[in-house]
């Protein structure tokens, strides 16, 4: 059974875990001596050449480094607009629910502050927008930023403590289903962006048992926690 919010388990545990968001070239220039001149030596002719050296070529000649993708440390608070810019940025790797992260209105650190968090097993979008105060991320891998219209190849089905895939790209659109699910521990969420708001929750559910969602190519995101591998299946 879907809902509309995420579950009120989920939030708590939320809570719980705040403390954890001009080439040169070669000029060759000959002299001729002149010869038979009226006045001029009557000694044997003179000639001479000189080449002048190639000119030095300006600037380095190493080849130019290779621009690097704009990340954020995988531990600290930043501020927005001043120590890491609006966008959405990517983490993975993240093993045992121990990367935590936090958008924040302000840097009171009152629980009421918070915009979105979440404790990540896996990988992890989040946007940080221009309102944003503050991004807090603790014990995560390095955030990437990446462009939120990429487009890729995606595999065909996601492990069921995955975390975030983004549809189209890491995930193809489809039915998928997962067995072996025990006590509520299964979550998935089909989201329509990385904001992580209630608002942006288009249905999830916690499952025991088996566990059957089908992800539309008009969603942006799916998130899975705790559920046995994925299969798609139509």
């Amino acid at each position: 059974m879907s809902h509309t919010t995420a579950p009120q388990q989920q939030r708590n545990w939320f809570a719980r875990h705040k403390t954890l968001t001009a080439t040169g070239a070669i000029v060759a220039l000959v002299v001729i001596g002149a010869t038979g001149c009226e006045g001029g030596d009557t000694s044997s002719p003179k000639s001479s050449a000189k080449q002048e050296q190639p000119a030095k070529q300006g600037g380095d000649s190493k080849a130019p480094a290779e621009k690097k993708a704009v990340t954020i440390a995988g531990d600290g608070d930043f501020e927005v607009g001043s120590d890491v810019k609006p966008g959405l940025y990517r983490t993975s790797g993240n093993e045992d629910a121990m990367c935590y992260w936090e958008r924040a209105k302000d840097s009171s650190g009152d629980t009421d502050s918070i915009l979105a968090n979440d404790n990540v097993t896996g990988t992890s979008y989040v946007e940080v927008k221009a309102s944003d105060k503050l991004f807090k991320s603790s014990g995560c891998k390095e955030w990437e930023a990446v462009d939120k219209k990429a487009t890729g190849t995606p595999k065909a089905a996601p492990k069921g403590d995955g975390g975030m895939f983004k549809v189209g790209v890491d995930i193809a659109p489809g039915t998928y289903k997962s067995t072996g699910n025990t006590d509520d521990g299964c979550y998935w969420e089909r989201a329509k962006d990385a904001s992580h708001s209630t608002d942006s929750i288009l249905a999830n559910n916690n499952v025991s048992g088996t566990a059957i969602v089908k992800v539309s190519a008009s969603d942006a995101y799916f998130k899975t926690s705790g559920c046995g591998d994925w299969v798609k299946t139509g």
